[in-house]
């Protein structure tokens, strides 16, 4: 049985590739690629004569179960994306899987990936953060994606095509607020490589008079805890206090502590609550 390798790439500059995956795509019996034409320049680059063959998400379906049987019989067996890690937002992650139904090894050789270039080059926080790649095209689950994206408070990581990014900064600055700090990251790793650090309403008015180029990787501010708290706080304002007061008992919560609850929940002292609940029986 053979071993699926991950082959991470380039995503620019050819010299970011590690002499692993140099030897490994020398040394495997067939390279899958999501776009041979692409990966081909590579090749040639460093005299790489493998055979190669295509995957990509237009006929994943019909050409995993060809690799997986290839392995099955003993083949090993090099994956690449057009450009960095494959497995993160490419159809690598559905060939990993029908491997691991038959039992088939893989591993991963490490290298370049733009999310993690865009994330530390961004200057937001680094320590936590959501990947969500590309947003999907479908209008409802877009919609849906963006409205999940409010209440995030890690950094947040996309990544889009330069045709498409206005819409998407448009939308963004609509869902998340104009105000939200966001890192424009393009063309990394290559001699044009350019990091915007300003606001989604900035750079969506610095970015409509000019013509983008190459791919984007977009960083942006999570939404603040204590904004999160305010919002929270807020909603629980709207509510009557009696109303407040029967949502938790519903939950089997004593009148006492239901009271503890309502006071944290509205950032007040628990005298206060006992004063409202006594003005409103005195109504």
């Amino acid at each position: 049985m053979g071993t699926l390798y991950l082959c991470a790439t380039p995503i620019g500059n050819l010299e970011d590739i590690t002499l692993r995956v140099l030897r490994v795509l020398k040394e495997v019996d067939l390279i899958a690629a999501e776009d041979t034409r692409n990966s081909i320049k590579l090749l040639n680059h460093y005299d790489i004569h493998t055979p190669i063959t295509s995957y990509h998400e237009h006929n994943q379906r019909k050409k995993g179960p060809v690799l997986v049987e290839k392995l099955l019989q003993g083949q090993d067996i090099a994956l690449v994306t057009d450009a960095g890690t494959p497995g993160i937002s490419d159809p690598g992650e559905d060939l990993v899987k029908l491997c691991y139904e038959q039992g088939i090894a893989v591993t991963a050789l490490p290298g370049a990936a733009a999310c993690i270039l865009g994330l530390t080059l961004s200057g937001l926080p680094a320590r936590s953060f959501a990947f969500e790649g590309f947003l999907p095209m479908d209008t409802k689950r877009r919609k849906e994606r963006l409205e999940s994206l409010t209440k995030e408070t890690r950094t947040i990581v996309l990544y889009e095509a330069p045709h498409r990014l206005a819409r998407t900064l448009g939308e963004l600055a609509l869902v998340l607020g104009s105000s939200r700090k966001v890192s424009l990251c393009r063309e990394l790793t290559k001699c044009h490589e350019t990091v915007y650090r300003t606001t989604l309403e900035n750079l969506l008015e610095q970015i409509k008079n000019q013509e983008v180029k190459g791919e984007c990787v977009l960083v942006i501010e999570g939404k603040s805890a204590q904004e999160l708290k305010e919002e929270r706080q807020a909603q629980w304002e709207e509510m009557q206090i009696e109303e407040h007061m029967s949502y938790y008992e519903a939950q089997g919560l004593s009148r006492k502590e239901a009271m503890k609850q309502v006071a944290r929940d509205r950032g007040v002292g628990k005298r206060e609550i006992y004063r409202l609940l006594l003005e409103k029986e005195d109504e």
